[in-house]
């Protein structure tokens, strides 16, 4: 299991860098989905964040609950291979704009 992952964070990226250089509308799609995730991600972990001073607990005991919250693993997951599509993305520009 762990090796499909490790798999899909390196192809996964590689697959959207060249689907978007055979359509560029793409690129926009993985940007407005990259900000969604964005605002998912930072919502869920600010909420968490407000409910452990709120209840003034332990951070290091109650916020691992965060991990239990499929839509921040997912929002995680895609703004990690988003990323490594952008640095793809500058890689080929810079090497690109160079010649």
């Amino acid at each position: 299991m762990k090796v499909f992952l490790v798999i899909g964070s390196i192809l996964i990226p590689i697959l959207m860098f060249y689907i978007q250089r055979n359509s560029p509308k793409l690129a926009l799609l993985y940007h407005s989905i990259a900000v969604i995730a964005a605002l998912v991600f930072g919502n869920i972990a600010s909420l968490s964040i407000y409910q452990v001073i709120k209840d003034n607990t332990v951070l290091m005991t109650n916020i691992h609950a965060i991990f239990l919250n499929p839509f921040f693993l997912l929002s995680g997951a895609y703004l990690g291979v988003y990323v490594m599509y952008l640095l793809l993305n500058l890689l080929f520009e810079k090497e690109g704009g160079s010649r």
